[in-house]
């Protein structure tokens, strides 16, 4: 990671460049544990998948937020992931196509996840229904969050953000004092990314960063992040801002962890121990 970091801050990859490359890395991906299901579905003009674990119980489900700055993300780049969270919350997990920018920038993402929502809450009782995203997927996430909520529709039983991105306007004290520690990710990217994404929209609006909103009356929530990333402080103040709102909410800071290490929980145990922990805790809040 930190020799692909140093080539990369040598010479900055396109967006375009990038979403040629990505695709020749789906391959590589493992594929799901034995006795998973998978199944594409339109969600009302969306495309999903469905991953259904043999440990799944019925009317359960966990919706996926997935990553990648807003302007990449596959199912199958996060393949050996779903499967993993599925058998640690006992449930069957939806992985969507929320629209990228910059083709589509704010709010499309926010709006194909209301859409998503919407759909699966038809069919599933939103109790038994919890939230998991990682990096900008934990952020929508929590945008998504914040809108149900100001629509007064029915929040999901609780929610899971990994290393999210809750803060474009980019004040995260963090951003520079861990950018040598971080393994990973390289600060200087992250304007232009906001930038894709928001389009000339306010970076603190509450939906796109979730930090500047008002936290009162969310499900309960779980953040997780490594000690080392530079957006370990995006989790610390969200949650922070969570539990002065009055939300039933948990931080937990993972030492020497890069961004989103639950993606390699094939070769890195506290991946495999942070997804178990994600899992038991959506598991004590879907409703029996």
């Amino acid at each position: 990671m930190r020799l692909v970091k140093r080539l990369g801050k040598a010479r900055e990859m396109s967006l375009a460049t990038a979403r040629r490359r990505l695709p020749l890395l789906e391959p590589l991906v493992p594929g799901p544990s034995k006795g998973t299901r998978t199944e594409a579905l339109d969600a009302d003009g969306v495309n999903a998948v469905r991953i259904t674990v043999p440990q799944a119980r019925e009317n359960t489900c966990v919706l996926h937020f997935h990553g990648g700055g807003y302007v990449i993300g596959s199912a199958a780049l996060y393949r050996d992931f779903t499967w993993r969270i599925g058998a640690a919350a006992r449930s069957s997990v939806l992985y969507f196509d929320y629209r990228l920018a910059p083709e589509h920038p704010f709010p499309a993402a926010l709006d194909d996840a209301m859409t998503v929502y919407r759909w699966v809450a038809k069919r599933i009782d939103p109790k038994r229904l919890a939230f998991i995203g990682d990096s900008a997927g934990g952020g929508l996430a929590l945008g998504t969050l914040y809108r149900l909520r100001d629509e007064g529709l029915p929040l999901p039983a609780a929610a899971v953000a990994i290393s999210p991105w809750t803060d474009l306007a980019l004040t995260g004290p963090s951003l520079q004092s861990n950018a040598a520690a971080d393994p990973m990710m390289e600060a200087t990217h992250l304007p232009a990314t906001a930038d894709r994404y928001l389009a000339g929209a306010n970076a603190r609006h509450p939906y796109a960063s979730p930090l500047y909103g008002d936290a009162s009356g969310l499900p309960p929530i779980l953040l997780q992040v490594g000690s080392d990333e530079i957006l370990r402080d995006d989790a610390v103040r969200m949650a922070e801002r969570l539990k002065a709102a009055g939300c039933d909410a948990e931080i937990e800071v993972w030492p020497r962890m890069p961004h989103a290490w639950h993606l390699y929980a094939r070769i890195l145990p506290e991946g495999r121990e942070a997804i178990a922990r994600a899992g038991r805790f959506v598991q004590h809040w879907f409703s029996p």
